[in-house]
């Protein structure tokens, strides 16, 4: 008898097909996604490549450089003195970027992506940046 499997034993089937049907449900995963899930896996990669922590580990109190987009911004004084503020979304979770003292930045507008460091604290069960040392991605990025 020959110990080479007869191929239609079966014993090389999940070699063969592994490679069509993982394109095939990755694709099915895709179609069945959301295009929010979609643009949160996206942004996590973007996070993971430009070696920065994502948000949803960041603890209080630490140092960290983050990256993503930014969903909202606007203006809210904060004890009297003007603020600028944005939430900052990786995928995983929001972060809350403040800037003391500021009205306005120019190119901190909604859909910008950037890259912001500094360190977290905690304000009301969220995370908040103020003042950060910020980059802002390039637009052909986006």
């Amino acid at each position: 008898m020959s110990s080479v499997p007869h191929p239609s034993d079966g014993a090389d089937r999940g070699v063969k097909s592994d490679k069509p049907v993982g394109r095939f449900r990755r694709m099915l995963d895709r179609l069945s996604s959301s295009q929010e899930e979609l643009h949160s896996a996206e942004l996590q990669q973007d996070a993971e490549a430009a070696g920065c922590t994502k948000i949803g580990d960041c603890g209080d109190r630490q140092i960290v450089k983050v990256t993503g987009t930014l969903r909202t911004v606007t203006l809210r004084p904060r004890a009297g003195v003007p603020a600028l503020e944005a939430e900052l979304f990786d995928g995983t979770a929001a972060l809350d970027v403040v800037w003391l003292g500021r009205r306005s930045i120019i190119g901190i507008e909604p859909g910008r992506k950037l890259i912001a460091s500094g360190r977290i604290s905690m304000s009301h069960g969220r995370r908040v940046l103020f003042n950060p040392k910020y980059e802002l991605r390039p637009l052909g990025q986006e």
